[in-house]
């Protein structure tokens, strides 16, 4: 049989050439690709193994030698997040989980192990004593296993929301991620108990903005505010300060981006930077580097606490709006900056040299608006304290109307992001705008915050706030283990709630914060004391903190204090970046009404029946046919 026809033309095998090119290349590219949308592995089938298209643009180390690697990428249309777990020395298996704030107990788990024959990957659960059992709805996917050179990776995904009540609802704000390792076969998943192994925890964001960054002027310089090659202390947790001074003379800049350096080697071991400008006023500020908390410290350094950059382990360069960038130099700028490094050495590694830092981006080319941080939340103040023994206990900060149409241009002010703030009680933070009564926009929200996780997020859409509109900082705090009263203050035992948000454009609207009027918490000091058959309080003589000190706490003193907290007349900190208060009467103040709460979204598995899952664990072979 002939191939070609005699009788046929130039344009028809043109056109067949063609067509089998087309359809070549179509093949060529599904053998590269993942459907995202794919149906999950159903129990004891095998992946295809495949160089999957899945971009992982996130990546953060999870044990402090970095053994561990997560990578990980978010589809907001989806609502899936898709993780890779990186192990360079794979032995058995191994666990990734998360939990409400890091535990063992109650996690929602993924786990890889093996029997000694095969080896297999499913979605777990551990229960109050660290036992883990396979979850009757398999929610995590797994895309890829594959075992190269460099160690073992795993490719899975999940959905946001699983429905399955064992199953962590992955939402913007802190996760805390669990892990361990498995050095041995195990049976069946039921023999397993996290107690029993190597385990460790990790703090992430894992939903981040899905806008693409902007670019960089051309005459954009760099910056880098960086440690002076000091050898990392041998102990587990340490706070380096250092001084740094900008150049003589420096003009003002914008800043316009700013990124980690991190001391190749140090990955796992750099926890958080800061970078906070000292006060202007100040003409001199001494050279320090050293521990943060060392009595040798300067007290002046305790001036250095506004924010210019934050950075925490796992996230990317932080950018500014095309529009607006952060001044930095100047007249009205400070010619200091201290540079503040958490270093996490649970391993007590010695002799390790660290230059670890941030990298400020700025033009000289100023663009069209400065940018301003603004503090929302609570005075810091002991007026505001928290019960002991409370396990969800609620402190509410209000920027008030009146503030904003005081303080606010006509146009308002966009922020673009947010840094949450509380000291070792806080649980969790949220922001909220209220216009006309109602609240309308979420600008911040963190159901898992921990302290120990500082960074500057960026939100996925800015909010735009006018004159009249209402900002709620509300706060909750758990003091399930102290015996004593927990009151506002500066001090790592005594409590803030805070959000410094970062917007443009810049107004002399530094501070909008409130805290309860202090003759109505005395009126509370008499009544408790009268109602406990004690002395009537001395108001005036004992300090806010001692009063707080002296009373019998029981359930009763407690609902009375956050009932006053949720009703009494405020005073408002409405201040100037002078730090004084805008002319007005400030005292006294009825607090913000809010007639209608928002409504949390729907996640798709709330849409109606929810699709069967298997049961049952998916067989893995890793691809290249090597063993786990």
């Amino acid at each position: 049989m002939r191939l070609f026809n005699k009788n046929l033309r130039l344009q028809d095998v043109t056109l067949m050439y063609l067509t089998v090119l087309a359809t070549l290349v179509v093949i060529l590219v599904a053998s590269y690709q993942v459907d995202p949308a794919a149906s999950p592995s159903r129990g004891g089938s095998t992946p295809t193994s495949t160089s999957t298209p899945v971009q992982l643009p996130y990546h953060m180390p999870l044990d402090p030698r970095g053994h561990l690697q997560l990578s990980w990428n978010i589809s907001y249309p989806l609502q899936e997040l898709y993780l890779e777990v990186r192990c360079s020395e794979m032995k058995h298996g191994l666990v990734l989980g998360m939990s409400d704030r890091g535990e063992l107990t109650n996690a929602d788990l993924v786990v890889l192990w093996d029997d000694g024959h095969q080896s297999f990957f499913g979605d777990a659960w551990s229960d109050s004593q660290g036992h883990v059992s396979l979850d009757s709805q398999q929610d995590y996917q797994l895309m890829d296993t594959r075992q190269t050179p460099e160690g073992f990776s795993l490719l899975f995904k999940r959905p946001f929301s699983t429905c399955d009540p064992r199953d962590y609802i992955i939402e913007e704000g802190t996760v805390h991620l669990i892990y361990g390792v498995l050095d041995q076969p195990i049976r069946s998943l039921q023999q397993l108990n996290l107690s029993q192994i190597e385990t460790g925890v990790q703090r992430a964001l894992l939903l981040r903005p899905d806008t693409p960054p902007p670019s960089l002027p051309r005459d954009v310089q760099t910056l880098e505010v960086r440690t002076p090659d000091i050898t990392i202390p041998t102990q587990e947790t340490t706070y380096w300060c250092h001084i740094f001074q900008l150049p003589p003379n420096m003009p003002k800049n914008h800043i316009v981006m700013y990124e980690s350096v991190v001391t190749p080697g140090n990955e796992a071991i750099v926890h958080h930077m800061e970078v906070f400008e000292c006060s202007p006023e100040m003409s001199t500020v001494p050279q320090y580097s050293g521990s943060c908390d060392s009595k040798m410290k300067p007290a002046s350094l305790n001036y250095c606490r506004h924010v210019l950059a934050a950075w925490a382990m796992g996230a990317k360069s932080f950018y500014y709006p095309t529009d607006a960038g952060l001044p930095l130099g100047g007249p009205a700028s400070s010619r200091f900056l201290r540079l503040e490094v958490h270093y996490h050495n649970p391993l007590l590694i010695s002799g390790r040299k660290d230059n670890s830092g941030v990298r400020l981006y700025h033009t000289p080319s100023l663009r069209r608006y400065d940018a301003g941080i603004m503090e929302l939340g609570l005075v810091y103040t002991p007026v505001m304290a928290i019960p002991p023994r409370e396990q969800n206990f609620h402190l509410t900060g209000f920027c008030t109307s009146k503030c904003t149409q005081t303080a606010l241009p006509p146009g308002g002010i966009n922020i673009f992001a947010s840094q949450l703030h509380t000291h070792l009680a806080g649980r969790g933070v949220r922001t909220v705008l209220v216009r006309g009564g109602r609240e309308v926009k979420v600008v911040q929200e963190d159901k898992h915050f921990s302290t120990h996780y500082q960074i500057i997020r960026m939100l996925r859409k800015m909010v735009t706030v006018l004159p009249g509109d209402v900002l709620l900082t509300k706060c909750t705090y758990n003091t399930e283990d102290r015996s004593q009263p927990t009151v506002g203050g500066f001090g790592i035992m005594e409590e803030m709630c805070v959000n410094y948000v970062h917007y443009y454009p810049r107004t002399q609207l530094e501070l909008c914060k409130s805290n309860i009027d202090p003759g109505y918490l005395q009126k509370y000091f008499s009544f408790i004391n009268r109602f406990q058959g004690g002395d009537v309080c001395s108001c005036g003589q004992a300090s806010v903190t001692d009063q707080f000190s002296s009373l019998s706490w029981d359930s009763f003193s407690g609902e009375v204090l956050n009932s006053l907290y949720n009703t009494a007349p405020i005073s408002m900190a409405c201040n100037q970046s002078s730090a004084k208060l805008f002319p007005g009467d400030w005292e006294r103040q009825e607090l913000p009404v809010v007639t209608s709460q928002l409504q949390r979204p729907r996640y798709p598995c709330e849409g109606g029946k929810l699709p069967s899952q298997s049961s049952e664990p998916t067989v893995v072979q890793p691809d290249r046919g090597e063993e786990v």
